[in-house]
């Protein structure tokens, strides 16, 4: 590699560091959103103010590979979605324009093109932390952001040898390294969640019960007013 080349790369490299200090990383929290609820929400507003984030990103996968097909149409998620957006969430529709099976790699790859010289930190429950080995193409996610694992206080990582080797010594210890850095850490993240599942608001929709104040108004309002969930 000649000079020029090494000088090409060095000021590359540190206008990427510039950048760094000048602009905060974004979230990315993704899910089927089956409906949105207020847990949701909660969530992406703990991260957002405990991370210093620019804003948070909901992601709505069109196509699980890793559960079943959701009840809603990926249109109806993405209105349910657009109905709560307002900063610091935002709502990013990469994956159903893509359409197909949705793969976070391919998700991070196309938001890393689309933002470059961005930082990403990537939201996830515990549970799903724990499921990262079985992931498409796993090995690469780290390459492309941060994974910041929310719990609430006390959980406990389970022992899992595959994903030990997976994520290393990427443990963070401290916020500021997310944002000193622009990938590869993990950083476990204890915030109050409230306990509101998508599948349970289904099953209460399904049996005629109410979901007001478990999802916000206007939510209510699209799950109501177009039958979703009801047998």
């Amino acid at each position: 590699m000649g000079r020029l080349e090494n000088d090409r790369l060095f000021h590359h490299d540190e206008w990427k560091r510039q950048l760094r200090k000048l602009l905060k990383p974004i979230g990315i929290l993704g899910g089927t959103f089956d409906p949105v609820h207020n847990g949701h929400l909660r969530l992406a507003l703990e991260v957002f103010e405990a991370l210093d984030l620019d804003h948070v990103r909901l992601t709505p996968l069109y196509s699980p590979g890793h559960r079943g097909t959701p009840m809603a149409t990926p249109e109806l998620r993405l209105e349910m979605l657009r109905a709560v957006e307002k900063p610091p969430i935002e709502v990013d529709i990469c994956e159903i324009v893509r359409r197909g099976t949705s793969y976070t790699v391919d998700t991070l790859s196309e938001l890393n093109a689309n933002w470059p010289g961005r930082t990403f930190c990537l939201v996830m429950g515990i549970d799903s932390f724990q499921s990262l080995p079985k992931w498409h193409r796993a090995n690469e996610l780290l390459s492309m952001a941060h994974i910041v694992v929310a719990s609430r206080p006390g959980s406990q990582k389970q022992e899992c040898s595959e994903l030990d080797e997976l994520i290393g010594n990427a443990q963070a210890s401290h916020i500021q390294d997310l944002h000193d850095t622009s990938a590869g850490r993990v950083l476990f993240l204890d915030i109050p969640m409230l306990p509101i599942a998508s599948s349970d608001l289904r099953a209460r929709c399904a049996s005629g019960r109410q979901i007001r104040h478990l999802v916000p108004d206007a939510v209510c309002q699209i799950v109501e007013s177009k039958g979703l969930y009801r047998e």
